[in-house]
């Protein structure tokens, strides 16, 4: 006889959603004002010219463009040029 009553599944058997980080939209691709450019876990890029944080470091465009890569001492950003 059981001495547990039926479950389903072993308690231990859960996890959390992943977050869908990462990079959404890359350099060259055109972007509209508003798009969200990197979804991000604190500042691994930071905001260039055109481009701004949200309070969950999430980068946006503040304006249409061309997204742009660029390294400076280190540091990377993300800039919207226009293209």
């Amino acid at each position: 006889m059981a001495h547990t009553k039926a479950q389903g599944a072993v308690k231990g058997n859960r996890d959390s959603r992943a977050k869908r980080l990462g990079v959404k939209i890359y350099g060259g691709q055109k972007v509209e004002a508003g798009n969200i450019i990197i979804r991000q876990k604190g500042t691994k890029f930071k905001p260039g010219k055109n481009v701004d944080m949200g309070k969950d470091y999430t980068l946006f465009s503040l304006t249409s463009g061309v997204v742009k890569f660029k390294t400076l001492l280190g540091k990377k950003f993300v800039e919207v040029v226009n293209g």
